[in-house]
């Protein structure tokens, strides 16, 4: 899909416009948009919101064809609740109602004019962003492993945004085209057969990602991981064929001294649980447990298309969580590459695991800041459902301003996150007998002890974990890859150049 912005006024008047539709906002009061009434030369809209055909509430559509004194085909009709007060709900609301009527016009472009300038306590560059987003999901494929396709969409494929084309406005289109490209990498990535996605396959993934966009890469094979002693990384590969994969990928586009931004994805290309093996139901989407490392793959893509002026390193520990005869025993005591033992009590709290030994490998970059990005805990879930990732830090001032960054980075890209509590007592629960750390805690507050389990591992630099086992994907008949968080991550690195 291709998106332009054009500023629309006295000398170039939406009115004369040629195009296949101009979709148009009305409200419940009845009350139309300033291109509504600019388009309204004949009386045509008015009369048909008079009418009742459309009620204005948000997400409402009616399409008009041939109406006079325009140059348009179709103007479509979008409600947008109340005219007062325009809620971020409602907008976006009325842009998928207008997205999904475009899939079905046999027109080829559109413009979209709907205010964007009258969203409460947001501005035109977040509709922007909104927009293309919402369009990429609009048309966004998950049929390329059937044998037979489905239907292309035949709708609207080049969208102008109604809108003044200052500087701000289009970097902030490009910025939301590159944001929207990652997530497509990061939902094609998540939605794929672990049977293709494999260890390798992120690899391979990531060494495109490199030759497009001049990142550096480095890809550690087993003996290359025994070699730096990451005993708790390899302990969850034991069982499985797939050979494991430590990927580092480097964007080193600010100044040389600057310290770098190191994310850090888990990339469990399956977990079945291993010995502690999970429940039959459901396990399927145990594909997707690999959507932080999807998703530290996107925010490359994204920082790689923009040019971002930061210095960003990737850092990926990928493989498969299986059982065999070789595979780590419950009860069995792990060395990691900091030299903490860690008594593995549960074969399934695995992705921990390779996280601890990735988060200490990050140690050599001394780093502005770590942020690993996990589908860690079915804990989280239930603690905040499926609207906010989780989101846990230390409380001393540098950790506090790294929260915050991330939040706002969260609000602001729509990719919403909610902060949880780090506090040493919780470190109780992970105590063992026989090794210096359990892998496991004691019932309760199971997001919480599995992030206080990576602070272990932490300390050395500023640090922050993101649980996105609650927005990764979603299941049911929306089964798919989210994207989430590059939203959230793409606007964190773009807010710190």
């Amino acid at each position: 899909m291709d998106f332009s912005i054009k500023a629309f006024d006295t000398k170039n008047t939406i009115t004369s416009a040629k195009t296949g539709c101009v979709a148009v906002a009305v409200f419940e009061n009845k009350k139309l948009s300033q291109a509504a009434k600019a388009l309204d030369q004949s009386g045509e809209i008015t009369a048909a919101l008079k009418s009742g055909d459309i009620t204005g509430k948000a997400g409402s559509t009616l399409l008009l064809r041939g109406i006079s004194g325009t140059g348009a085909a179709r103007i479509l009709l979008v409600g947008l609740g109340n005219d007062e007060t325009v809620s971020e709900k409602s907008f976006t609301s009325a842009v998928n109602a207008t997205l999904k009527a475009f899939a079905s016009l046999g027109a080829a472009d559109a413009i979209i004019a709907l205010p964007m300038t009258d969203v409460k306590e947001r501005d035109v560059s977040w509709a922007v962003r909104t927009i293309v987003c919402a369009a990429h999901e609009s048309v966004f494929r998950t049929d390329g492993q059937k044998s037979k396709k489905d239907p292309v969409p035949t709708g609207v494929r080049k969208i102008t945004l109604a809108a003044d084309a200052t500087g701000d406005v289009k970097t902030a289109l490009a910025q939301a085209i590159a944001i929207a490209n990652g997530m497509d990498l990061t939902k094609e990535l998540g939605n794929l057969s672990a049977n293709v996605c494999t260890p390798a396959y992120l690899a391979d993934t990531a060494r495109k990602l490199a030759k497009d966009y001049k990142f550096d890469v480095e890809v550690l094979d087993r003996k290359q991981l025994q070699a730096l002693k990451m005993g708790s990384f390899l302990s969850v590969t034991n069982g499985s064929e797939e050979a494991p994969k430590f990927i580092v990928l480097k964007h080193m586009g600010g100044k040389s001294k600057d310290a770098p931004v190191v994310l850090v994805g888990k990339g469990i290309t399956f977990d079945t649980g291993g010995i502690s093996i999970k429940a039959g139901p459901g396990m399927d989407e145990m594909k997707y447990d690999m959507c932080g490392a999807a998703s530290v793959l996107g925010t490359f893509r994204a920082i790689g298309e923009m040019g971002l002026k930061l210095n960003v390193i990737g850092v990926i520990a990928a493989c498969e969580n299986m059982p065999s005869g070789r595979a780590t025993k419950p009860g069995d005591i792990v060395t990691s590459m900091n030299g903490l033992t860690i008594e593995v009590l549960n074969t399934d709290a695995e992705g921990r695991l390779v996280l601890c030994d990735a988060l200490t490998y990050c140690e050599r970059f001394n780093p502005a800041a770590v942020i690993d990005i996990a589908t860690l805990t079915g804990a989280c879930v239930v603690a905040l459902g499926h609207h906010n990732t989780g989101l846990f830090t230390r409380t001393d001032d540098a950790h506090e301003k790294l929260a915050g960054e991330l939040l706002a980075a969260g609000k602001a890209a729509s990719d919403t996150a909610w902060r949880m509590p780090i506090e040493e007592v919780y470190n109780e629960q992970l105590k063992s007998n026989f090794a210096d750390l359990a892998n496991i805690g004691t019932p309760g507050g199971g997001s919480v002890t599995a992030a206080c389990f990576l602070e272990n591992f932490t300390r050395k630099y500023t640090w922050a974990h993101l649980d996105i086992a609650g927005t990764a994907w979603k299941s049911g008949g929306a089964k798919g890859a989210t994207g989430r968080p590059v939203p959230l991550l793409s606007t964190f690195l773009i807010n710190r150049v």
